[in-house]
Parts: structure tokens; C-alpha cells; sequence
């Protein structure tokens, strides 16, 4: 095989049908779109999704998913980023944001119970899940509101 030698398979490549030219053409006055009606005008297609008055497709099948309103205003932080923490005495949201474990727009956070803590602390205005609450109470630490 050589280069100048290669073309494409019999078929694989088409001239595009010349609409409009001529009745010899075999695609000339109605140029393939029939006879009157909506589709034979000009701008004639509606609007998008449109069946003729049917219940379009994406009105007839169910929804799905949700997008909470909460998503940019809440944050997870893992007991293990707790460890790695330089902060002492009470660790709030302000203290966890200047760390940089949440984002700066959170205001909701919860600790969850991935990895494991070993030191004390005092925690304020977080939310915990059973098993992170539990992790800190074990470790000597207290949870306030």
C-alpha cells in the first residue's frame, strides 16, 4: 500500500444534492419539500421541541434531579483535617475559613467522621455527624453550639 494509492471506500463520499436547481436535477421546484403546508415556507419549522400540538417529549417524560439551594453555602470538613489543624482553643467556621478548609462563601459546616483525631479541642457553632461527634467526645473534646 502507498500513500498516493489510498481512497475512500466506494459510497463513503457523496457530492451535497443541489436543492432548487431545475427539473432535471430531480430536486427542482419543490426543491424536496412537498406541497404547501407549514414546512414548505419559508422560516416555516416553529419552535424548538414543537410536535403539532402534542405533548412535546420533554413535557411527557418525568423530571429528574434536584440542585439544592444550599450547595455553595454548606461545607464538609473531615476529622482528619481537624488533626492537621495549627488553631487552638475554640475552633469555629472564621477559624476553619482563615485555614482554609472552607471555601470563604460557606456558612453552614459539618464535620464528618473520615480519618481519626487524637488531640483535644473545643468545638463552636459546627454541625457533626454521630460518628465525628463521638470521635471528638473520645479524643476529650467538647461541642458547643
Amino acid at each position: 500500500m502507498k500513500l498516493n494509492t489510498i481512497k475512500p471506500a466506494d459510497g463513503a463520499k457523496t457530492e451535497r444534492v443541489r436543492v432548487g436547481r431545475g427539473i432535471g436535477s430531480g430536486m427542482g421546484k419543490t426543491a424536496g419539500r412537498g406541497h404547501k403546508g407549514q414546512r414548505a415556507r419559508k422560516g416555516g419549522r416553529g419552535k424548538k421541541g414543537f410536535e403539532g400540538g402534542q405533548m412535546p417529549i420533554q413535557r411527557r417524560l418525568p423530571k429528574r434531579g434536584f440542585n439544592s439551594p444550599l450547595l455553595g453555602l454548606t461545607a464538609q470538613v473531615r476529622l482528619s483535617d481537624l488533626q492537621k489543624l495549627k488553631a487552638e482553643g475554640v475552633i469555629d467556621i472564621a477559624v476553619l475559613k482563615a485555614e482554609g478548609f472552607v471555601p470563604a462563601g460557606a456558612e453552614i459546616v459539618k464535620v464528618i467522621k473520615t480519618g481519626s483525631l487524637s488531640r483535644s479541642m473545643s468545638l463552636k457553632g459546627l454541625k457533626l455527624s454521630a460518628g465525628a461527634l463521638e470521635a471528638v467526645t473520645a479524643a476529650g473534646g467538647t461541642v458547643s453550639d
